[in-house]
């Protein structure tokens, strides 16, 4: 049985327990959310690792995407992310690998991979094949042997229908289809006149990931890529087929969550998430970012955090991380580093916001250790400690109780004298009327 059987059954599984007690939580309340379709557990049979749950009333997850291309293939370097993504924080990671030798790069991956890890089958296809010669059941077997390998999410475009895309050309948009995926199969359905075979054979897709238990996240191949293009009737058309999907794959008992929109405004974050929770029946929401304004290259893990930590408030559960490279190039180590963490304070920002307890826990138990100068407290709540501690210690308030901010005007230290002093005070003052 897959998770979401399992717990429609009234059965705790190994897994249930594991989020569970991670997120601090009763066990059948959070069996309860994945029966519902809720929460999921991405969790391929063939891949052992603790399980880590998305979805309504836990922590925000975050991801990271790595991946050679054809431009830039060293298996090396994709571990070494890996390696640092994990460090950093993050509770997913994509190999967004094209090129080739992509089965071994992918099993070198997985072989290493402590976190939940996903892919999108189609760049594997696209890179073996022309996709002008797209084949149906080409399709079901590469998704197949990535879940034989392990994949516990696999991203698919089956809602990038003929309609959805025609909708989309009727209404003018400034970037056009952006996704890798959905520019693929919009340009193969509209050369051959055919629909989307992951549309046309999705009884088969979960069926597919049904039998390894891997979690179909259903792609939004037609997100707006600049924020002028948001919620548009492509956008929509593609998120209204996004709702029918999610009701057959959880019939055919297969964990479901959506993915959301790269570029949005501000002001139409909350919309975006309530529409995805009210379409795709609360499915768990995954969004890239989203990335707040379109002029920022180089520092668009800043605009994707606005947006994160906004989308994250909204009742958004997953958080794809947005790297200083994006736009630009493939990112590196530092790159990895940097957008993970910035889509970390995304995401804690947000469950403050969504009042979860070790949120919370965690947010005062730095503010305590701040208010006590506790330098090694503080390092060790910090979400980069290492950072957090070399800038103390190569400032000239090295091995001072203050930093060099404020120096002798430590607000911290005269508000403790301050109140060291009143209790002399007031314990002198009782002594004296005893």
């Amino acid at each position: 049985m897959t998770q979401i059987e399992a717990a429609r059954k009234g059965i705790v599984t190994r897994e249930i327990s594991e989020v569970a007690e991670d997120e601090g939580l009763d066990p059948e309340q959070v069996r309860a959310l994945v029966a519902s379709g809720e929460v999921v557990i991405p969790h391929n049979v063939h891949h052992e690792f603790r399980a880590i749950g998305i979805g309504k009333g836990l922590r925000t997850k975050v991801n990271a995407n790595i991946g050679a291309s054809n431009f830039h293939q060293l298996i090396d370097e994709e571990v070494e992310k890996l390696y640092t993504a994990v460090r950093f924080g993050a509770d997913s990671v994509m190999d967004l690998s094209t090129g080739t030798d992509l089965d071994k790069i992918r099993g070198e991956i997985l072989s290493r991979c402590p976190v939940i890890l996903g892919t999108v089958p189609i760049y594997q296809v696209a890179s073996e094949n022309s996709i002008m010669t797209l084949d149906a059941h080409y399709f079901l077997d590469v998704i197949e042997r990535q879940a034989r390998q392990g994949v516990d999410y696999m991203t698919l475009h089956c809602g990038v229908t003929r309609d959805a895309v025609g909708r989309l050309r009727a209404h003018h948009r400034i970037e056009g289809i952006v996704s890798r995926g959905g520019a693929l199969l919009a340009a193969w359905m509209e050369r051959t006149g055919n629909e989307n075979p992951l549309y046309e054979h999705f009884d088969q897709v979960c069926g597919i990931l049904r039998e390894h238990d891997v979690t179909i996240s259903l792609g939004d191949g037609l997100r707006p890529g600049a924020t002028g293009d948001a919620t548009d009737r492509g956008q929509l058309a593609e998120l209204l087929v996004l709702g029918e999907l999610t009701e057959r794959a959880r019939k055919n008992g297969v964990q479901v969550m959506i993915e959301g929109p790269g570029h949005v405004p501000l002001d139409q974050i909350e919309a975006n998430v309530k529409l995805e929770k009210r379409v795709c029946g609360g499915a768990p929401f995954y969004v890239l970012g989203p990335l707040t304004c379109d002029v920022a290259p180089g520092y668009d893990h800043i605009t994707g955090a606005i947006g994160g930590a906004i989308a994250s408030a909204s009742g958004t559960d997953f958080l794809c991380y947005v790297t200083p490279a994006e736009h630009l190039r493939l990112p590196d180590i530092d790159d990895v580093r940097e957008g993970v963490i910035a889509t970390r304070i995304a995401a804690h920002s947000g469950d403050l916001v969504k009042g979860v307890r070790a949120a919370k826990v965690w947010n005062d138990e730095m503010s305590r250790y701040r208010k006590a100068l506790n330098w090694e407290g503080m390092y060790a709540m910090a979400m980069d400690p290492d950072k957090a501690r070399r800038y103390k210690e190569e400032s000239e308030a090295a091995g001072s109780n203050v930093c060099s901010m404020c120096g002798s005007l430590c607000s911290i230290n005269i508000d403790n004298a301050a109140i060291k002093f009143t209790e002399r005070h007031a314990l002198s003052e009782a002594q004296a009327h005893a």
